[in-house]
Protein backbone atom coordinates (compact mmCIF):
# COMPACT_ATOMS: atom_id res chain seq x y z
CA UNK A 1 0.00 0.00 0.00
CA UNK A 2 1.25 3.52 -0.79
CA UNK A 3 1.82 6.07 1.98
CA UNK A 4 -1.54 7.02 3.44
CA UNK A 5 -0.71 10.73 3.51
CA UNK A 6 1.75 12.69 1.38
CA UNK A 7 2.75 16.33 1.01
CA UNK A 8 1.54 18.27 -2.01
CA UNK A 9 1.83 22.06 -2.36
CA UNK A 10 2.78 22.34 1.33
CA UNK A 11 -0.42 20.52 2.36
CA UNK A 12 -1.04 17.07 3.84
CA UNK A 13 -3.18 15.11 1.37
CA UNK A 14 -4.20 11.60 0.36
CA UNK A 15 -5.63 10.30 -2.92
CA UNK A 16 -8.82 8.59 -3.94
CA UNK A 17 -6.70 5.61 -5.05
CA UNK A 18 -5.06 5.18 -1.65
CA UNK A 19 -8.37 5.60 0.16
CA UNK A 20 -9.99 2.96 -2.04
CA UNK A 21 -7.14 0.54 -1.43
CA UNK A 22 -7.02 1.19 2.34
CA UNK A 23 -10.74 0.68 2.87
CA UNK A 24 -11.08 -2.15 0.32
CA UNK A 25 -13.41 -0.14 -1.91
CA UNK A 26 -13.68 0.10 -5.67
CA UNK A 27 -11.95 3.22 -6.88
CA UNK A 28 -14.93 4.09 -9.07
CA UNK A 29 -17.18 4.10 -5.96
CA UNK A 30 -14.83 6.49 -4.15
CA UNK A 31 -14.71 8.68 -7.27
CA UNK A 32 -18.51 8.66 -7.44
CA UNK A 33 -18.78 9.77 -3.81
CA UNK A 34 -16.40 12.66 -4.50
CA UNK A 35 -18.23 13.63 -7.69
CA UNK A 36 -21.52 13.68 -5.80
CA UNK A 37 -20.02 16.10 -3.28
CA UNK A 38 -18.61 18.34 -6.01
CA UNK A 39 -21.86 18.17 -7.96
CA UNK A 40 -23.87 19.39 -5.01
CA UNK A 41 -24.84 23.03 -5.31
CA UNK A 42 -24.77 23.47 -1.54
CA UNK A 43 -21.26 24.10 -0.15
CA UNK A 44 -19.73 23.44 -3.59
CA UNK A 45 -16.98 26.08 -3.07
CA UNK A 46 -15.88 24.44 0.18
CA UNK A 47 -15.82 21.00 -1.43
CA UNK A 48 -13.59 22.27 -4.26
CA UNK A 49 -11.04 23.34 -1.63
CA UNK A 50 -11.05 19.79 -0.28
CA UNK A 51 -10.64 17.89 -3.59
CA UNK A 52 -8.19 18.51 -6.42
CA UNK A 53 -8.58 16.53 -9.68
CA UNK A 54 -5.54 14.76 -11.09
CA UNK A 55 -4.60 11.70 -13.17
CA UNK A 56 -2.72 8.45 -12.68
CA UNK A 57 -1.40 5.95 -15.20
CA UNK A 58 -2.54 2.34 -14.89
CA UNK A 59 -0.57 -0.78 -15.84
CA UNK A 60 -1.67 -0.49 -19.48
CA UNK A 61 -0.41 3.08 -19.68
CA UNK A 62 -3.87 4.61 -19.77
CA UNK A 63 -4.42 7.93 -18.02
CA UNK A 64 -7.25 7.73 -15.47
CA UNK A 65 -8.82 10.40 -13.30
CA UNK A 66 -8.30 10.52 -9.53
CA UNK A 67 -8.54 13.11 -6.76
CA UNK A 68 -6.21 14.48 -4.15
CA UNK A 69 -8.02 15.30 -0.93
CA UNK A 70 -7.00 17.10 2.25
CA UNK A 71 -7.97 16.14 5.78
CA UNK A 72 -11.46 17.66 5.46
CA UNK A 73 -12.08 15.92 2.16
CA UNK A 74 -10.99 12.60 3.58
CA UNK A 75 -13.29 13.12 6.58
CA UNK A 76 -16.31 13.60 4.29
CA UNK A 77 -15.52 10.52 2.22
CA UNK A 78 -14.56 8.20 5.07
CA UNK A 79 -17.58 9.23 7.10
CA UNK A 80 -19.71 6.70 5.28
CA UNK A 81 -17.26 3.81 5.79
CA UNK A 82 -18.37 1.67 8.72
CA UNK A 83 -17.14 -1.42 10.55
CA UNK A 84 -14.22 -2.30 12.81
CA UNK A 85 -11.67 -2.43 9.98
CA UNK A 86 -12.87 0.89 8.63
CA UNK A 87 -12.49 2.48 12.07
CA UNK A 88 -8.94 1.11 12.34
CA UNK A 89 -7.98 2.74 9.05
CA UNK A 90 -9.67 6.00 10.02
CA UNK A 91 -7.43 6.13 13.11
CA UNK A 92 -4.36 5.35 11.00
CA UNK A 93 -5.31 8.14 8.62
CA UNK A 94 -5.74 10.59 11.49
CA UNK A 95 -2.26 9.70 12.80
CA UNK A 96 -0.80 9.99 9.28
CA UNK A 97 -2.37 13.42 8.75
CA UNK A 98 -1.12 14.61 12.14
CA UNK A 99 2.45 13.47 11.42
CA UNK A 100 2.52 15.00 7.94
CA UNK A 101 1.03 18.31 9.12
CA UNK A 102 3.59 18.49 11.94
CA UNK A 103 6.36 17.81 9.42
CA UNK A 104 5.07 20.55 7.12
CA UNK A 105 4.87 22.93 10.06
CA UNK A 106 8.52 22.27 10.90
CA UNK A 107 9.51 22.71 7.25
CA UNK A 108 7.74 26.06 7.10
CA UNK A 109 9.77 27.24 10.05
CA UNK A 110 13.02 26.74 8.16
CA UNK A 111 14.51 29.84 6.48
CA UNK A 112 13.76 30.25 2.78
CA UNK A 113 15.39 33.56 1.82
CA UNK A 114 19.16 34.19 1.88
CA UNK A 115 18.60 36.85 4.56
CA UNK A 116 16.71 34.43 6.82
CA UNK A 117 19.33 31.74 6.24
CA UNK A 118 22.11 34.20 7.14
CA UNK A 119 20.23 35.29 10.27
CA UNK A 120 19.74 31.67 11.33
CA UNK A 121 23.42 30.91 10.71
CA UNK A 122 24.49 33.93 12.78
CA UNK A 123 22.12 32.99 15.61
CA UNK A 124 23.36 29.42 15.51
CA UNK A 125 27.00 30.55 15.63
CA UNK A 126 26.27 32.93 18.50
CA UNK A 127 24.48 30.19 20.40
CA UNK A 128 27.39 27.82 19.79
CA UNK A 129 29.87 30.51 20.85
CA UNK A 130 27.89 31.14 24.05
CA UNK A 131 27.89 27.42 24.84
CA UNK A 132 31.63 27.15 24.18
CA UNK A 133 32.31 30.22 26.35
CA UNK A 134 30.17 28.80 29.16
CA UNK A 135 31.99 25.48 28.87
CA UNK A 136 35.36 27.24 28.93
CA UNK A 137 34.31 29.18 32.03
CA UNK A 138 33.28 25.96 33.77
CA UNK A 139 36.55 24.31 32.75
CA UNK A 140 38.53 27.31 34.02
CA UNK A 141 36.64 27.20 37.32
CA UNK A 142 37.30 23.48 37.59
CA UNK A 143 41.01 23.93 36.89
CA UNK A 144 41.36 26.90 39.24
CA UNK A 145 39.71 24.96 42.08
CA UNK A 146 41.89 21.89 41.54
CA UNK A 147 44.46 21.21 44.31
CA UNK A 148 47.83 22.80 43.79
CA UNK A 149 50.25 20.31 42.29
CA UNK A 150 53.38 19.14 44.17
CA UNK A 151 55.73 21.18 41.98
CA UNK A 152 53.89 24.43 42.70
CA UNK A 153 53.64 23.57 46.40
CA UNK A 154 57.40 22.96 46.61
CA UNK A 155 58.06 26.22 44.75
CA UNK A 156 56.00 28.20 47.27
CA UNK A 157 57.70 26.44 50.18
CA UNK A 158 61.09 27.42 48.80
CA UNK A 159 59.85 30.97 48.24
CA UNK A 160 58.81 31.18 51.88
CA UNK A 161 62.22 29.97 53.07
CA UNK A 162 63.91 32.36 50.67
CA UNK A 163 61.88 35.39 51.79
CA UNK A 164 62.56 34.61 55.47
CA UNK A 165 66.28 34.25 54.79
CA UNK A 166 66.40 37.45 52.73
CA UNK A 167 64.70 39.39 55.51
CA UNK A 168 67.13 38.07 58.13
CA UNK A 169 70.17 38.88 55.99
CA UNK A 170 68.96 42.32 54.87
CA UNK A 171 68.28 43.35 58.47
CA UNK A 172 71.54 41.88 59.78
CA UNK A 173 69.67 39.69 62.25
CA UNK A 174 71.25 36.88 64.21
CA UNK A 175 68.42 34.56 65.21
CA UNK A 176 68.18 31.33 67.06
CA UNK A 177 65.81 28.57 66.04
CA UNK A 178 62.91 29.87 68.18
CA UNK A 179 63.21 33.37 66.77
CA UNK A 180 63.44 32.15 63.18
CA UNK A 181 60.35 29.97 63.71
CA UNK A 182 58.40 33.14 64.56
CA UNK A 183 59.13 34.50 61.10
CA UNK A 184 57.90 31.28 59.50
CA UNK A 185 54.74 31.41 61.62
CA UNK A 186 54.20 35.01 60.52
CA UNK A 187 54.54 34.32 56.80
CA UNK A 188 52.42 31.14 56.96
CA UNK A 189 49.73 32.99 58.88
CA UNK A 190 49.62 35.58 56.11
CA UNK A 191 49.37 32.88 53.42
CA UNK A 192 46.31 31.42 55.15
CA UNK A 193 44.71 34.84 55.58
CA UNK A 194 45.05 35.95 51.94
CA UNK A 195 43.81 32.60 50.56
CA UNK A 196 41.24 31.64 53.19
CA UNK A 197 42.67 28.16 53.79
CA UNK A 198 43.34 26.54 57.13
CA UNK A 199 46.56 24.80 56.10
CA UNK A 200 48.93 25.21 53.15
CA UNK A 201 48.00 21.72 51.97
CA UNK A 202 44.54 23.09 51.10
CA UNK A 203 45.88 25.60 48.58
CA UNK A 204 44.26 25.52 45.10
CA UNK A 205 45.70 26.50 41.75
CA UNK A 206 43.85 29.82 41.93
CA UNK A 207 45.81 30.58 45.12
CA UNK A 208 49.24 30.22 43.52
CA UNK A 209 49.50 33.74 42.08
CA UNK A 210 47.93 35.24 45.22
CA UNK A 211 50.55 33.63 47.45
CA UNK A 212 53.34 34.54 45.03
CA UNK A 213 52.33 38.24 45.11
CA UNK A 214 51.96 38.14 48.89
CA UNK A 215 55.49 36.76 49.33
CA UNK A 216 56.91 39.52 47.14
CA UNK A 217 55.51 42.10 49.60
CA UNK A 218 55.82 40.20 52.86
CA UNK A 219 57.34 41.76 55.96
CA UNK A 220 56.90 40.41 59.48
CA UNK A 221 54.29 42.10 61.64
CA UNK A 222 55.19 44.37 64.55
CA UNK A 223 53.88 41.73 66.93
CA UNK A 224 56.21 39.10 65.46
CA UNK A 225 59.20 41.44 65.69
CA UNK A 226 58.38 42.17 69.34
CA UNK A 227 58.18 38.44 70.12
CA UNK A 228 61.58 37.92 68.46
CA UNK A 229 63.00 40.76 70.57
CA UNK A 230 61.52 39.28 73.75
CA UNK A 231 63.03 35.89 72.88
CA UNK A 232 66.37 37.60 72.33
CA UNK A 233 66.21 39.29 75.74
CA UNK A 234 65.18 36.03 77.33
CA UNK A 235 68.15 34.26 75.76
CA UNK A 236 70.58 36.98 76.97
CA UNK A 237 69.14 36.81 80.48
CA UNK A 238 69.70 33.05 80.59
CA UNK A 239 73.30 33.59 79.43
CA UNK A 240 73.92 36.00 82.29
CA UNK A 241 72.70 33.39 84.77
CA UNK A 242 75.53 31.20 83.72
Amino acid sequence: MNELVVMKNQQAVTTSLVVAEAFKKNHKDVMRAISNKLGSAQNCAQYKNMFTPSFYQDASGKQNKMYYMNRDGFTFIAMGFTGRKADEFKLKYIQAFNKMEEYIKQQNQLPTSPTEMLRLAIESNLETADKVEALNIRMDEFEQNAPIDPGEYNYLSKRISSEVQNYVVSHHMILNQKQRSQLYKDVNRGVKEVTGVKTRSQLRKKDFDVVDRYLMNWTPSAATLMIIEQLDNEAKGQERLF
